[in-house]
């Protein structure tokens, strides 16, 4: 039998959940494909949601109707800020999550989703008509017919795990790997990579002195990743602990050098720079003689632990001798030893904006297929490969986010504009706005744009014009307001800041950066009268509000540069030309451009090898 869906998702990891349920919401009909429906969205590394840069990312994918951070918090045990310390643009949240309920938690999600079936088996190959998309094959025979295809692999392509010289085929432990896909794409033209990633040992909390350790717990303000306000059960919130490594250490794993998959060539993938294994750290920074590992609960209701810090594919041994040197785990037991693995991924490059592969009509690509790291950057692709499949579909514009309206923009764009050499992580450096992408108004930036499409319902709509609506009132009282220094002055004096001698406007109080507004409109008379005090939503508006007065400058200045930037992504460039005949562009500008083939002047210009000589002769062949 032919089985006949609209988006067919190959894989239910974080980007397969994300784009299965983003298609269906939209209402085409869709089938998720998945080899262990016990496993969706399975957290395969540390157990946690989220952090610099990716817990924007996160909260953009909640702005816009996704289920991440939905999910995250409905299994958090910890959450946290991050780089309170400094400007709001760096502020990033962070969740740690009971791993089994994560999973279970977007199971549910699914099962409840209109428009969306899930079949346990694996695909293995794809359906054409010419280069046309038109369905997947699976193992057993049966046949899925679709106008589009996504898949979301992550590392199970050709998946090869490492410990030490023993290998073993998997797409992660407890998994076997995914084989038939990757040929038949090479085969087709694609041009197929290997990448390495790798985790850490799981251990047993009963085996660990905590007492040894730094304890890490989460904020004392219940926070949240969706702007959505639930009614739900929080979890047992549980503590993380720091510790570190030693020289005693550093010298059980040289010992197993000799044995190690990574130095001895048997792996070839290219590893993640920003987050090495322990082996790794140890030659590449050989004179530091400490390495920070955070210890990570895995439930709210179980002894395992997961170490931070610790990834290596040494063999088990040299793994276990080297983490009994470490301060508070002596006599620690594993449950299992950590692995490195390999897997297939297709250059980005080989894709447009909305995802979709540029030489198959209705496939796209998203997560770690396409050279990235990290649930969150995998998730954030699925959302929008889910989302243009299904507006293609529907004969609709497709959804492309600019660099300058969030990060899921700037991720897509490097992605396939300038290719990976190593697994792509998001940082916060990578976005030229950042200021104006921060994590507490990614609602205000991306929500309207997903109710249009259809993936955001009114409820966020109506919930983000409240928000806004309370936020003005805010900056209006403050800016009608005189305060005395009868007062304010004690609480100035509280806070570290100069007292005021004269009446003054409280927006000048509150522009200072010691002043918390929040704390501020406690000592003001008449706030207690603004419907965001009242509202439940107190701290998110207090702090949306401070941040657009302290930053209104640097905001309004970014903006003004973003708009500049933005003139030249409106400045197509025709899908026929030929670069090859414009002999006044640079002989590796011609090649660049011809590979990547990009859609506008702007992305043109972030293409690497592409000169500025090379964007002035085509804007003057544009007529520019």
């Amino acid at each position: 039998m032919d089985f006949q869906y609209d988006i067919i998702v190959v894989g239910g990891g974080h980007a397969g959940c994300e784009a299965a349920h983003a298609a269906a919401v939209m209402g085409v009909k869709t089938l998720l494909i998945t080899m262990d429906m016990t496993k969706l969205a399975q957290m395969s590394c540390n157990p946690a949601m989220g952090g610099i840069a990716k817990g924007q990312i996160v909260r953009e994918i909640d702005a816009m109707g996704g289920m991440s951070g939905i999910v995250t918090d409905r299994s958090a045990i910890q959450f946290r800020m991050l780089n309170k310390s400094k400007g709001p643009a760096m502020w990033s949240p962070r969740a740690q999550c009971d791993r089994q309920k994560f999973t279970s938690e977007w199971r549910k999600v699914l099962e409840k989703t209109d428009n969306l079936s899930i079949w346990q088996e694996q695909a293995t190959l794809l359906l054409l008509d010419e280069r046309k998309i038109a369905g997947v094959e699976t193992a057993f025979g049966t046949r899925f017919l679709s106008a589009a295809v996504i898949l979301t692999n992550g590392t199970f392509l050709n998946g090869l795990m490492h410990i030490g010289f023993s290998k073993i085929k998997g797409g992660r432990s407890g998994d076997q790997s995914s084989t038939g896909l990757s040929e038949q794409l090479e085969e087709l033209g694609f041009s197929v990579e290997r990448m390495k990633t790798g985790t850490s040992a799981r251990i047993d909390g009963r085996s660990i002195d905590f007492n040894a350790m730094t304890e890490q717990k989460g904020d004392a303000e219940g926070e949240s990743f969706s702007y959505l306000i639930e009614d739900r059960k929080p979890l047992i919130q549980k503590s993380c602990y720091i510790t570190h490594t030693n020289e005693e250490v550093h010298e059980e794993i040289r010992k197993g050098f000799e044995f190690s998959p990574l130095f001895t060539g048997r792996i070839k993938g290219r590893g993640p720079r920003y987050c090495p294994s322990i082996e790794d750290k140890v030659v590449t920074f050989k004179e530091r003689n400490s390495h920070q590992l955070f210890i990570e609960p895995e439930g709210e209701d179980t002894v395992e632990y997961y170490i931070n810090g610790f990834s290596s594919s040494l063999p088990l041994e040299v793994q276990l001798k080297a983490l009994r040197k470490v301060k508070g785990m002596e006599k620690v037991e594993m449950f299992r030893p950590g692995y490195a693995i390999e897997y297939d991924f297709f250059q980005p490059t080989q894709l447009t904006h909305t995802l979709e592969t540029k030489s198959i009509e209705g496939l796209y690509f998203a997560g770690q297929i396409n050279g990235t790291t990290g649930y969150e950057e995998a998730a954030a692709q699925g959302f929008i490969a889910g989302v243009n499949s299904a507006l293609k579909i529907k004969n609709r514009e497709p959804l492309i986010l600019g660099r300058e309206e969030s990060y899921i923009g700037v991720l897509i764009d490097d992605l396939v504009t300038k290719g990976v050499d190593e697994p792509y992580r998001m940082f916060t450096s990578r976005a030229e706005f950042r200021i104006l992408l921060r994590q507490d108004n990614a609602d205000e930036r991306l929500t309207r744009k997903a109710f249009d499409i259809g993936t955001a319902k009114i409820e966020r709509v109506t919930h983000l014009e409240e928000k806004e609506c309370m936020i003005k009132e805010i900056i209006d009282f403050l800016s009608e307001s005189s305060v005395s220094p009868d007062d304010v002055n004690d609480f100035l004096e509280k806070v570290g800041t100069n007292k005021i001698t004269q009446k003054v406007k409280a927006i000048t109080i509150a522009s200072r950066p010691q002043v918390e507004i929040g704390a501020l409109l406690n000592v003001i008379k008449g706030a207690d009268n603004l419907k965001a005090v009242s509202s439940g939503r107190f701290k998110e508006i207090a702090e949306s509000a401070e941040i657009k007065i302290k930053y209104e400058g640097y905001i309004q200045r970014e903006k003004i540069v973003a708009d500049k930037i933005k003139r030249l992504e409106s400045l197509k460039i025709p899908g026929d030309l030929n670069f090859n005949e414009l002999v006044s562009i640079s002989t590796e500008g011609r090649q660049k451009l011809t590979r990547i083939k990009p859609v506008n002047i702007g992305q043109a210009g972030r293409i690497s090898g592409v000169s500025p000589s090379d964007i002035n002769i085509l804007l003057m062949y544009l007529g520019r």
